[in-house]
């Protein structure tokens, strides 16, 4: 097996993966959970107790209470990506006279990125509390089906507004609320959706940004070398024409680092490529994560005493207004107002 097939299978494992996870997150009983839940009862008869409540802790820490870790973990791949851009892609370019704004772009791209990370890091969601509970109660209309009138929040004790939920991460109630994001150790709600929004986006072109130049680099790199116009000696000494694995191979023994970046950029740019389009999808039937999840778990319909209820999304209003609200959630006088 060759050096391109096992470079590709190993992409492909991993794309695999990352599709997985995002295609069984907000499934009830999906088979994701239940792989999850037969592999924790095979491993607990094999690890320790101790160990087992140690792993318990740890993950609770990291998924259930609020931490800086991902954060952390975010500047890290962030800076080590750009290290690398910095110190190598970016000098080797310029000395082969790449245009400097296609250089420069990536670092722009970068600077929006993290302005839009820390407003949606550092941003009210959108806090539902005793004060403004009575008035955020009449923005949204309840839907009879995945939001009932009259329900308190047995931790917060305040009713819940249609298209509300108690974040346990945060331990309060969120207006319009999407998911908890521990990437940017906040909830997602009315108030930051749609910096959220931009940040994703923002981040995706960021990493396509760079996979484009990386690979423009390497491929100019393979035509100055005349490389891939020429033949090379298999191990029999037969000479034989060179194939696109040998051009990898060529590439990963002379840029190790490089060709390691730029399969991980663009591993990311397709996994946010996808997970943008989802985003897209919400934003324009406006539709929360939370409210996506729940219609899939309900089957889209709710069947209380004799008479059925579809579901259906009330609050989608044409994809411009849908837009629009992302970016600036409707208060109580505009509602009175329409």
């Amino acid at each position: 097996m060759d050096f391109l097939t096992l470079f590709l299978i190993y992409l492909g494992f991993v794309l695999a993966l990352a599709t997985l996870l995002c295609l069984c997150s907000g499934r009830k009983e999906g088979f994701l959970a239940r792989s999850a839940n037969r592999a924790s009862q095979v491993l607990s008869v094999l690890i320790p107790s101790q160990l087992q409540r140690v792993a318990h802790r740890a993950l609770h820490r990291l998924f259930h209470t609020r931490s800086c870790l991902f954060v952390l973990l975010h500047v890290a791949l962030q800076a080590a990506v750009f290290g690398e851009y910095t110190w190598e892609v970016f000098v080797y370019c310029w000395e082969l006279q790449f245009h400097l704004l296609l250089l420069l772009l990536p670092y722009l791209l970068l600077a929006g990125n993290l302005g839009c990370f820390l407003l949606c890091s550092r941003a009210n969601p959108g806090t539902v509390t005793k004060s403004n509970a009575a008035s955020l109660v009449k923005v949204y209309a309840y839907d009879g089906v995945l939001f009932q009138r009259g329900l308190v929040c047995p931790t917060c004790t305040v009713e819940k507004p249609a298209r509300s939920k108690h974040c346990s991460v945060c331990g309060t109630c969120v207006h319009r609320f999407d998911h908890h994001c521990v990437w940017v150790n906040n909830c997602i709600g009315a108030s930051n959706a749609g910096v959220f929004l931009l940040y994703l986006l923002s981040l995706m072109a960021t990493a396509g940004a760079l996979a484009a130049v990386t690979a423009a680099f390497l491929i100019q790199v393979l035509l100055l070398s005349n490389i891939m116009h020429g033949t090379y000696l298999d191990a029999q000494g037969q000479e034989q024409p060179v194939q696109i694995s040998f051009l990898v191979q060529h590439l990963f023994l002379t840029f190790p680092r490089i060709v390691f970046m730029l399969g991980f950029v663009i591993l990311l740019t397709l996994v946010l490529g996808g997970y943008c389009s989802f985003s897209l999808y919400l934003a324009l039937t406006n539709q929360t994560t939370n409210e996506w999840c729940k219609s899939r778990r309900c089957g889209g319909s709710s069947q209380p005493q004799d008479r059925p209820l579809i579901y259906k999304n009330i609050y989608s209003k044409g994809i411009w207004r849908n837009l629009k609200e992302i970016f600036s959630p409707p208060t109580v006088l505009e509602r009175k107002k329409k």
